[in-house]
């Protein structure tokens, strides 16, 4: 606790044993060099967006020169309450509505700062402002309530937007790498398929060939050619009996109940392309004996001519 005396310009009484002389000293200021904390009445402010706030707010500051307190201004205090009182009414009209509730330490630190260079006079320091309530006009609030919960709704769409594309963009690719999957098994399945049809194709024509060279070796053998007439004798009975089971047409020789010539006809065959080339004479021969047949085909057909006309 300082404080001063009266006289003349003023004696200022430190702590401990001062003496004053009755009648010429009197004690005129006391300050008190503790924190001091004051209530900053509620005020309206209008801010950048031309909302009109209630705002009140407590300010802590401490005397940190008492001559300047006591001789610098008349009442400190009250002095300090309305420089915080513009200095908030100033800062909230640079800010709109809702900066207002996002940036209160910025608020704070600005009003500091302008009652710190206004008060430095004085010999008083502003420690920090602190706003206690800010009350908004009942419509903006309904207003600021609506956007809450229009915020809130759009977030929830927004979310569940993302989810939705989300659990379409995971269907898409299931799909697609099952669809991968399934063209990876229908080509293992096609190559393995062709594979197969590929082996079994080459034990046909192995096993074929070795019938070919067992029956080209049994042919060689005693008596080949009696049962290669047997097995052609057999095959041409198997087909004949199967004539006219599959379609309504049928080919006929001129003679189906002779086996023996149809037999033989087979064998006739087999002799002439299993013999080497055949000489020049004999290919004469057989000229003569083509050409002898092809009279006897015209004869016949001029006899059936004259039987029709008949």
């Amino acid at each position: 606790m300082l404080a001063r005396s009266a006289r003349g310009t003023g004696t200022l009484l430190l702590r401990g044993l001062n003496i004053l002389i009755p009648v010429l000293d009197r004690i005129r200021y006391v300050q008190s060099l503790k924190e001091i904390v004051i209530n900053v009445p509620e005020q309206s402010a209008v801010t950048l967006d031309n909302v009109t706030l209630q705002i009140d707010g407590v300010l802590y500051l401490r005397i940190m020169d008492p001559y300047k307190a006591s001789y610098g201004v008349e009442d400190p205090e009250y002095a300090v309450t309305q420089l915080a009182q513009t200095t908030m009414r100033s800062e909230l009209g640079k800010l709109s509505l809702d900066k207002v509730f996002r940036e209160r330490e910025s608020l704070n630190a600005s009003i500091v700062d302008a009652i710190n260079q206004a008060a430095d006079c004085w010999g008083i320091r502003c420690l920090r402002y602190e706003i206690k309530d800010i009350h908004v006009p009942p419509r903006v609030k309904e207003s600021m309530q609506m956007q809450v919960e229009a915020e809130r709704r759009k977030r929830a769409t927004v979310l569940e937007s993302e989810g939705t594309r989300e659990s379409a963009i995971n269907v898409a690719e299931g799909k697609k790498q099952a669809q991968i999957l399934a063209s990876e098994a229908d080509k293992a399945e096609q190559i393995n398929q062709a594979a197969g049809e590929a082996s079994a194709v080459l034990a046909k024509a192995k096993a074929k060939a070795e019938a070919i060279q067992i029956l080209a070796a049994a042919l060689t053998q005693h008596n080949g050619d009696a049962a290669a007439s047997l097995t052609v004798a057999e095959q041409y009975v198997s087909a004949f009996s199967k004539l006219a089971k599959d379609s309504n047409t049928i080919l006929l020789p001129s003679n189906p109940g002779d086996v023996t010539s149809m037999v033989a006809q087979a064998m006739g065959v087999y002799g002439a392309l299993t013999k080497g080339p055949v000489p020049a004479s004999q290919d004469s021969v057989s000229s003569r004996s083509s050409r002898d047949v092809q009279g006897t085909d015209a004869s016949l057909d001029e006899e059936l001519d004259r039987v029709k006309l008949s």
